[in-house]
């Protein structure tokens, strides 16, 4: 399996511009792709991205998706497992980890002060 995403030695990331909301998602939720691209229709590719989310951020509904990921809690809080009223959940800090393979339900999530992850998605 290939996974070329270029070569981009260490450089400074300006870290005001370039996040979005990804598609799906709610508001307070927005992304940055540092590298790779995934190509969901054709179930293909990788990508590297930060993930942030704003204090008082929380989703409602569990997602589920058919690439594996890995996500690394660089800095604030998550709770996973809220209710759809932002309720309840475990709450985790920076320096967490965790793996999922394509197909595992998680969240919904929340971060009370906002949270940095750094996440990869890839295809089998």
């Amino acid at each position: 399996m290939k996974f070329d995403k270029g070569h981009r030695e260490f450089h400074t990331l300006d870290m005001g511009a370039g996040w979005q909301t990804p598609p799906g998602y709610p508001g307070g939720f927005k992304q940055k792709i540092l590298a790779g691209e995934l190509d969901e229709m054709s179930k293909r590719g990788n990508r590297t991205r930060l993930l942030r989310l704003d204090p008082g951020t929380f989703s409602t509904v569990p997602f589920v998706h058919d690439y594996w990921e890995e996500v690394f809690l660089l800095s604030g809080d998550l709770i996973v497992g809220n209710d759809a009223q932002g309720n309840g959940g475990e709450q985790f800090r920076n320096y967490t980890y965790a793996v999922r393979p394509p197909g595992a339900y998680h969240g919904p999530f929340k971060s009370e002060t906002g949270c940095l992850l750094l996440e990869t998605h890839y295809y089998d």
